[in-house]
C-alpha cells in the first residue's frame, strides 16, 4: 500500500516538473522512483496473489547483476567496431573502457573482501561505492535522455539555431550534415506559418581554415538549395554554452524591430541525438529558453557518444560528485579501520 502512494506521489511531481521545466535532472529521477515504487507495489500484490511468485521474483533479483556482464559484452563489442571505423583515439575507446571496466570491478569488490585485509577492504568498498554512484547517475541520464527526446518541440521559434563541431578540410562532415538536414527540415516546416531565421554556430577551431557557421551556411545555401528563409552565421563560439549565448544573442539582434512581440520566445536547437540532453541542461544552466531536437547519427557511435556527454554531464555537478567522493572515502577509511579493529581484536 504504502508503495502504491509513493508512486503515485512521485508521478504527480514528475508531471508537475515536466510541464514547467523539462530541462531537469529532476524529472528522471522523479520518474524512476515512481517507476521503481510501483514496480515495488505491483510485486507485493503478485506475490500476494500468487503462492510461490515471491521465489520467482527472488531468483530474477539474483540474476540481474548477471545484466552488467551482458552490457559489458556489448560494450567491448561495440568499443571494438568503433576503433575499426574511427581510429584508435580515446574518445572512440570509451565503450571498450568501460566495458572492460565492468567486466573486471564488480567480481574485483567480493575478491578483495574475503582477504580480510584492512587496505583491500577499504578499496573494495570504495569500488563498490563509486560504481553504484555512477551507475544511478548514468540510469538518471539515460532516462532523462529517453523522456526529453521524445518531447515535441514548442511551436513557432525565434529562431531555429544548428550547433556546429568539427570540419574536415574546411568542409562539412557527414555527422555535421546530419544536422543541417534536420535543421533545414525544421526550418521549412515552420515557413508554412512565418518566415524563419536559421542560425548555423560554430567557431573556428585551431585545425580548421574557417569557422563552422560559414562552412554550415554555405552548405544549406548552395549544397542544400535552402531557400526558406534567411540563414545567418555565428561564427566565433567555442563551446555549446556560447553557441547558445551567441546564437540567442544573434537572434534578438536580427529580429529586433523586424517582427513585433516576436523577441523572448523560444530557440529551436538542433544538434545530434546524443548531444541533446547535454544541450537541453545547459541551455537551462545558461538561460537560454530553447527547445533541443536532434539529429540520426550511426547506431555504433552512439554508445562510445553517450559515455563522452555523460562524463561532460558529471562535471557540470562538480559539488555534488566531490561530495560523493568524498563520502566514499569516508566509507572506504571506516571500513578499513572496522576490519583492522577486528583483526586484531
Amino acid at each position: 500500500m504504502v508503495s502504491a502512494i509513493l508512486a503515485v506521489g512521485c508521478w504527480f511531481w514528475f508531471r508537475r516538473v515536466w510541464e514547467r521545466e523539462p530541462r531537469r535532472l529532476l524529472a528522471a529521477v522523479l520518474a524512476l522512483l515512481a517507476g521503481f515504487f510501483g514496480l515495488s507495489a505491483a510485486v507485493e500484490v503478485v506475490t500476494y496473489l500468487i503462492p510461490g511468485a515471491g521465489l520467482a521474483v527472488l531468483l530474477m533479483a539474483v540474476l540481474l547483476p548477471l545484466s552488467v556482464f551482458v552490457l559489458a559484452g556489448m560494450l567491448v563489442r561495440n568499443g571494438l567496431r568503433m576503433r575499426r571505423r574511427e581510429g584508435r583515439s580515446l574518445g572512440n575507446s570509451l565503450s571498450l573502457l568501460v566495458g572492460a571496466a565492468l567486466f573486471v570491478l564488480p567480481p574485483a569488490a567480493p575478491l578483495l573482501m574475503i582477504t580480510l585485509n584492512p587496505v583491500a577492504w577499504g578499496l573494495a568498498l570504495l569500488i563498490l561505492w563509486g560504481s553504484a554512484q555512477l551507475g544511478v547517475q548514468f540510469l538518471v541520464f539515460y532516462t532523462f535522455s529517453a523522456l526529453y527526446e521524445r518531447r515535441p518541440p514548442r511551436p513557432d521559434p525565434d529562431a531555429v539555431v544548428v550547433l556546429g563541431s568539427g570540419l574536415i578540410r574546411g568542409k562539412v562532415p557527414p555527422l555535421l550534415r546530419s544536422r543541417l538536414d534536420r535543421g533545414r527540415q525544421a526550418a521549412e516546416q515552420i515557413a508554412a506559418r512565418s518566415v524563419p531565421v536559421l542560425i548555423t554556430s560554430g567557431g573556428q577551431g585551431p585545425d580548421e581554415p574557417r569557422s563552422e557557421g560559414d562552412a554550415m551556411r554555405e552548405y544549406l545555401l548552395d549544397d542544400a538549395g535552402y531557400t526558406s528563409g534567411e540563414v545567418l552565421a555565428e561564427t566565433v563560439s567555442r563551446s555549446t554554452e556560447q553557441n547558445l549565448r551567441f546564437s540567442r544573442r544573434l537572434a534578438d539582434e536580427h529580429l529586433a524591430g523586424e517582427r513585433e512581440g516576436a523577441r523572448g520566445r523560444q530557440l529551436l536547437v538542433v544538434t545530434n541525438g546524443y548531444h541533446v540532453p547535454r544541450a537541453a541542461l545547459l541551455s537551462r544552466a545558461v538561460g537560454v529558453d530553447a527547445d533541443v531536437v536532434g539529429a540520426p547519427t550511426a547506431r555504433y557511435f552512439v554508445p562510445s557518444a553517450y559515455i563522452r556527454e555523460f562524463i561532460a554531464v558529471l562535471r557540470m555537478h562538480v559539488v555534488l560528485n566531490a561530495v560523493l567522493a568524498g563520502t566514499g572515502l569516508a566509507l572506504a577509511v571506516l571500513g578499513a579501520l572496522v576490519i583492522g579493529s577486528l583483526g586484531s581484536a
